[in-house]
């Protein structure tokens, strides 16, 4: 077994268990946490289920970045990686990324406005430049993986 392969079934094993906490968090901790929230500040809530559903929709996003991770390493390992199906799957990645991007932005305006304290949105403006950053990578990334594939079709085509 090669080192590329070795490398793909860790980083699978990675993946799997990154997406099973994902799951946790997504129906069990973060929903127990904001009803929790809820009863020990009854002011504040009212911001349970949009806090509930925003986790949710945030991580419903990274989980669909992992599934397309998944699926270019089957392309990696079968040698497909330079093709068009995998631009596809960087796509949804991006997409993905900008949705999540644009409903955690909308949630820092809303914290923005009605903080008292600068730490929270602090962190959070973290978050979203950090979000923005492997987005922007992502779409360089998709330039450069656009580029190999067209190199690698005009080099099958002299061969």
């Amino acid at each position: 077994m090669n080192v590329d392969k070795r490398v793909v079934l860790v980083l699978r094993a990675a993946l799997l268990v990154f997406f099973a906490l994902l799951v946790v968090l997504q129906t069990l901790s973060l929903p127990g946490q904001f009803a929790h929230m809820a009863t020990e500040s009854p002011d504040m809530a009212y911001l349970r289920w949009p806090s509930t559903a925003l986790a949710a929709f945030l991580i419903l996003c990274v989980e669909i970045v992992v599934i397309c991770i998944w699926r270019l390493l089957t392309l990696v390992r079968g040698d497909r990686i330079f093709t068009a199906a995998s631009l596809i799957w960087v796509d949804v990645i991006v997409w993905s990324i900008v949705a999540g991007w644009i409903a955690f932005a909308a949630a820092f305006l809303y914290v923005g406005v009605h903080a008292d304290d600068p730490g929270l949105p602090l962190l959070m403006f973290l978050c979203l430049v950090t979000a923005g950053v492997l987005g922007l990578l992502m779409v360089v990334m998709r330039a450069l993986l656009r580029q190999a594939t067209a190199l690698r079709t005009d080099m099958d085509a002299v061969i």
